[in-house]
């Protein structure tokens, strides 16, 4: 089940500042554009989709491995069902409509985007509408390739919403946050790109690195991420936006499909440390599908199985997400 993340420890330097942003007029929906299938989580550039299984190990991996728990199992955090009565995963509410845009008040508004939230009115909160948790908001607006992300979300009528922070991302652009600036995960990163979602594990291909907790982070943040919510200024904890990744010796012939497909991706494209939570946990979406048996074969990894990557070869810009060429 999802912990209470780093989220809810955003920097202490901020009092809480609440704007609300403005809605369109009420009125009917706005007609529908074609779905052609062309919005992409993430451009193909980005680098959410790039490789690290070749790249070096990052000088103070056995560190950062042991900082987040070498002994600890790796936590796939979705599935199909019902935990304690609650589903698990982030959901995502996928919209093929332009809709109003919502009246949304965020706590964390100086940091946050404050206007173009287009949230249908049956999005789905995560761990269900009354969990207390993290309650992330994902949204994947195809028709305007847009994700509208809110943390700590909570519905108050039609088209209106409270949140802790929140952030509007264009899926066609390598634009990372202003830095210092947070999301609706504590890194300052989209959250939609870095979920395993069903249809692609059940295809057999995850091709993106993935995103994942730990308990404790440093104060300071590495590309990709914008924003840090270290718990100490320790170089030995992890940084938010660290790249770790499954060890290419590590035997996954036995697992079923939709798992392989999962540790296949941690080998070729990693996890990114984006919010602080339990140790290992990996993200995904809430999905009927999911087989959680052939899920939770991949518990019998180790954070020992892992090693932290020297991915600042990627970086082609501080303020881009686009992977410098090879």
């Amino acid at each position: 089940m999802t912990t209470v993340h780093g989220a809810a420890l955003r920097s202490r330097r901020r009092m809480p500042v609440v704007a609300v942003v403005s809605a369109l007029a009420a009125g009917c929906l706005i007609a529908a554009a074609p779905q052609d299938g062309s919005c992409r989580t993430a451009p193909p550039d980005s680098f959410w989709h790039a490789p690290v299984d070749a790249l070096p190990v990052h000088p103070d991996s056995a560190r950062y491995v042991s900082s987040i728990g070498a002994a600890e199992p790796l936590h796939p955090d979705f599935g199909a069902g019902l935990v304690e009565g609650q589903p698990f995963g982030i959901p995502i509410t996928v919209s093929d409509t332009t809709v109003p845009e919502a009246e949304v008040s965020l706590d964390i508004a100086e940091e946050s985007d404050t206007a173009g939230y287009r949230i249908p009115q049956d999005a789905a909160v995560e761990n269900g509408p009354a969990s207390t948790g993290d309650r992330h908001v994902v949204v994947w607006d195809r028709a305007l390739c847009k994700s509208y992300e809110l943390w700590n979300a909570r519905q108050q009528g039609d088209h209106a919403w409270t949140a802790g922070s929140g952030a509007v991302f264009d899926l066609r652009s390598n634009a990372l946050r202003p830095a210092d600036w947070t999301s609706a995960d504590a890194a300052g990163l989209a959250i939609l790109p870095g979920l395993v979602r069903y249809e692609e594990a059940a295809a057999g291909q995850v091709d993106h690195a993935i995103r994942m907790t730990v308990p404790r982070t440093d104060q300071r943040y590495v590309w990709p991420a914008r924003h840090q919510a270290g718990a100490a200024a320790d170089p030995s904890l992890p940084p938010m936006g660290l790249r770790l990744r499954l060890k290419s010796s590590v035997d996954t012939s036995a697992l079923g499909p939709q798992a392989l497909a999962v540790a296949e991706a941690l080998k070729k494209y990693g996890a990114i440390v984006a919010d602080n939570g339990s140790p290992w946990y990996l993200t995904g979406e809430e999905n009927p599908g999911w087989d959680n048996a052939q899920l939770n074969a991949l518990k019998a990894f180790k954070g020992s199985d892992f090693e932290a990557v020297d991915a600042s070869g990627l970086q082609q810009s501080p303020d881009s997400g686009a992977v410098a060429p090879r």
